[in-house]
Parts: structure tokens; C-alpha cells; sequence
């Protein structure tokens, strides 16, 4: 539950960018010192609001503010919160840990939410994420003695009080905050896992999962709704009709599933602009596919899958990010991929056009052949196009 707590969080980004006019990504991570409370929650909002935007942008987002900040909390929290808990019951994790996602923020004295409820009638795994969390946002900003500080400030409150009990009790050892910021903490806490839990990984389940995170990527932005299952979609078209073998098609879709992955790690005020990117601004862009790679060699069951994630955006005349690589260098599942990818994006709408027709993306393509675009996969999608339009026109009939 711990490491899945903010798998919701994507659904609500867009969101936040339009109402407030600022980026998400560190809207939501000052929101976790945030105390309860209406007054607390719009002087938050109004100090983080219109950061990217006009004048009269922020004027428009702090009257709304005013006016609707309570329902605009309860609507965030419950998309996140309910969004969440549907994703990890799709990955095929307990509803044990999906109750956990749903009470993330959930607090003790009832006045948390989606649903208000209070005590033991609380998930135990998300009465610990809340504190962990808000421990953890504390720590890291002040130092331990400001998170323990804190925790008993919520304690009744928001907290568990026999939880901060436990916390004051591990806390009163200094090698206890000293693990926290070490550098290695991500296998340190791997490492915790009991060694006697194990659980059998098929392809169904490895399928499951994927389709899971590319819902949460998906999520992050309107205009990538679908995104992931559509490339995924167009991939396997195009490793059809280059005859590759069922297990090797099975696993390219699972990589143009996840293939855009580091997204999640881009703030949505750089995603859905309408206009031209600044410099600032590509950058980040171009910084998600090594962020997907990253993502995806720290889990075991996916890496493989890292280096499409990483290179999904590279060219064949070497002009492509993040690393300029070589035609040499990129492989035929990488090379599809691409194609799909890009042949998406100009059939969808995006927040700077309108999608475009299939005769017209493909016209595009062609230009892009040899340079962007290998030849062979272009030549399957072509392929592909013309027998689901075939199709569709005896289904018309």
C-alpha cells in the first residue's frame, strides 16, 4: 500500500493545473504539510495559485477559490482516492490493499475524506501511509524533531495516536532518521520484504500490471487519454505484419503500454500548453524517456522493457533525445514502437491541433521515413491501416 499510495495521484493533475494555473507536481508535493481546515486549505491554494499564468488567470482561479475551495478539495481528493483504489484492484492487488488507497486521506477524528471515516473504521495500512507520508514531508523539509513535532500535534487528530506512540518509540533511536536519508533507501526497504512471501508471476499477471500503470499514465492528461493502449494497439499491427512470433508480440505490447511511463515524472502545465514549448520547458519534455527507463530497470519483471521506455524517441539519423543514438544502435521492437507512437500522436488531438486523418499522418510518416521513421515499419502500418479499413467497409455493408 505504501509504495502504491499515489497511484491515483495522475487523475487529478490536469485538473489541478487548470484550476489553480500552477504545476502539479509541486502543488502536490507542498500539499502534504498542509494542516486541515477550510482557512488553511485556500491560503494554500492561493499562495501556490496562478504561478503559471496571467494576471488575470490567477484572479480567475482565486475567485474560484473562494467561492468553491471546499467542493474543489472533496472533488480532487475523491477522484485521486477512488481512481487509485480501481488501478490496483486491476493490477490484481488485495482489496485489502485497494481499502488501503481508497482511506489514504481518511483521518482519525472523521473530518478527512472521501468517505468520513474515523478510527479503526479506517484501513491500519492507510493510517500508517498518512502519518508516514506527512512524517516524511516534515523530516525532509526540518529535521526529525519538527516530523515528531508534528505527529503529535495531528495525534487524535488526523493520526492514530497508538500509531505515534510507535512512531515516538522507533523515533527515539538517532540511526532511525539516519536510514531515512541515506541514499540506498530504496533497497533498504525492499530488503524489509518477509523472505517466506511469494506470489507466482504469469504472463496474465505481467499483462494486468501493465495495462494498470498505462491507465495511471494515461490519466495524467485529457489529451493523452487512451494513449498507451492505442500505441500498444498499432504496435502489435505493426509486429503482425512483420510476422513476429505471438511471445515476442506479447511482450512489445506490454512495452508500448509502459513505453511513456516517465510522463508521470513532467508536470501537466508543460504537458497540456497550447502553445509553443520554451526552452525550460522541452527539456523537460525530453527528460521522460530516461525517466521511464529509470522507472522501468528498478523493477525486475520490466526491465527489459527499459530500453524501449528510454528510446522510444530517438531517430535514425541520430537527432533524436535523450541520447542522439545511432540507427545502429536502436532495435526493430524500439523501431515500431516509435512508429506507433508517432502515428498516434498525429491522429489524436493534442492540446496544440486538432487529430488529423490517417491518410494525411501517414503522408507525414512517409516524409519522416529513413530519418525518424524506419521504412519496414512504416510500410506494416500502412499495411495494417488498409485491412482495418477493408473491414470496416464489409461491416458498413
Amino acid at each position: 500500500t505504501l509504495l502504491l499510495k499515489d497511484v491515483g495521484c495522475s487523475s487529478n493533475a490536469a485538473r489541478i493545473c487548470s484550476l489553480f494555473v500552477t504545476d502539479d507536481l509541486i502543488f502536490k508535493r507542498d500539499s502534504k504539510a498542509l494542516e486541515s481546515g477550510r482557512a488553511e486549505q485556500i491560503h494554500f491554494a492561493l499562495a501556490h495559485m496562478g504561478k503559471g499564468g496571467t494576471f488575470t488567470d490567477r484572479l480567475r482561479a482565486m475567485v474560484n477559490m473562494a467561492v468553491n475551495g471546499g467542493g474543489i478539495s472533496r472533488e480532487l481528493i475523491d477522484v485521486r482516492c477512488h481512481r487509485g483504489a480501481d488501478v490496483v484492484r486491476q493490477m490484481r492487488f488485495s482489496e485489502t490493499v485497494a481499502r488501503g488507497i481508497l482511506d489514504l486521506d481518511e483521518h482519525w477524528n472523521g473530518k478527512g475524506q472521501p468517505e468520513g471515516r474515523a478510527g479503526t473504521a479506517i484501513s491500519l495500512f492507510a493510517r500508517i501511509a498518512l502519518l508516514a507520508q506527512v512524517v516524511d514531508v516534515f523530516h525532509t523539509r526540518s529535521g526529525h524533531k519538527a516530523a515528531l513535532a508534528e505527529a503529535r500535534h495531528r495525534a487524535g487528530s488526523w493520526f492514530d495516536p497508538a500509531l505515534v506512540a510507535a512512531l515516538e518509540q522507533v523515533g527515539a533511536d538517532p540511526g532511525f532518521w539516519v536510514a531515512l536519508r541515506q541514499p540506498d533507501i530504496g533497497g533498504a526497504v525492499m530488503a524489509l520484504e518477509p523472505k517466506g512471501i511469494a506470489r507466482p508471476v504469469d504472463d496474465d499477471y505481467l499483462d494486468a500490471v501493465a495495462a494498470g500503470f498505462a491507465q495511471v499514465v494515461d490519466a495524467k492528461s485529457p489529451f493523452t487519454s487512451g494513449h498507451s493502449d492505442r500505441v500498444a494497439l498499432f504496435a502489435d499491427l505493426i509486429a503482425e505484419e512483420l510476422a513476429l512470433d505471438g511471445p515476442r508480440r506479447r511482450w512489445l505490447r506490454r512495452a508500448a503500454l509502459l513505453h511513456d511511463i516517465g510522463k508521470l515524472g513532467v508536470s501537466n502545465a508543460v504537458l497540456d500548453k497550447p502553445g509553443k514549448l520554451d526552452e525550460v520547458e522541452w527539456a523537460a519534455i525530453k527528460l521522460h524517456p530516461a525517466l521511464g527507463e529509470t522507472i522501468l530497470s528498478r523493477i525486475t519483471a520490466f526491465r527489459d522493457l527499459a530500453v524501449i521506455a528510454g528510446a522510444h524517441h530517438e531517430r535514425l539519423d541520430g537527432k533524436g533525445y535523450p541520447r542522439g543514438l545511432a540507427a545502429a544502435e536502436i532495435g526493430l521492437d524500439t523501431r515500431i514502437v516509435t512508429a506507433a507512437d508517432i502515428f498516434d500522436a498525429l491522429t489524436a488531438d493534442r492540446p496544440y491541433r486538432a487529430r488529423m486523418p490517417v491518410a494525411k499522418a501517414i503522408e507525414i510518416m512517409r516524409d519522416g521515413v529513413g530519418t525518424s521513421i524506419d521504412p519496414d515499419c512504416l510500410a506494416a502500418l500502412e499495411r495494417a491501416m488498409e485491412k482495418v479499413e477493408r473491414i470496416a467497409e464489409q461491416r458498413a455493408a
